[in-house]
């Protein structure tokens, strides 16, 4: 057995863990496709930040109850925006569509009921919501 480890190699493999790509996770993948699919929607437009986190919060929450297996997340690109008038206010910090899903993100109570959040398909408002994919009720641990 060879135990010397080539240059290439070695450079393949610098090359893979600075990448930032997320590895596809097939095991995600067969989660969400085993089980018969049921969809809620909730449109987060107009909705001031503190709004918007609770009503997400529970809205998951009433989602998972009723063992809802994908949520989709509608909050806007930010374009109309009230925040662009105050030159004091970053324009991307408080746009729902970033503050919500991290919001949800650092939520002890409501990461443990999520699979995945990823980015919606272009028929589901595209860069203007995005994916809850949420666990099945009877198998958290």
């Amino acid at each position: 057995m060879n135990k010397k480890i080539s240059n290439k190699d070695k450079e393949d493999w610098k090359n893979f863990i600075s990448n930032d790509e997320r590895v596809h996770n097939k095991d995600i993948f067969l989660q969400k496709k085993i089980r018969h699919e049921k969809i809620k929607k909730i449109d987060l437009h107009g909705y001031t930040l503190k709004e918007a986190n609770n009503t997400i919060e529970q809205f998951i929450n009433k989602c998972f109850d009723e063992r809802v297996t994908k949520i989709i997340v509608i909050t806007g690109k930010g374009l109309r925006s009230k925040n662009i008038e105050n030159p004091y206010l970053s324009k991307d910090l408080s746009i729902l569509k970033y503050s919500v899903p991290e919001y949800i993100e650092t939520n002890k109570n409501l990461i443990k009921m999520i699979i995945e959040i990823t980015d919606a398909n272009i028929e589901d408002g595209g860069s203007g919501a995005f994916y809850i994919y949420l666990k099945n009720k009877y198998k958290i641990k």
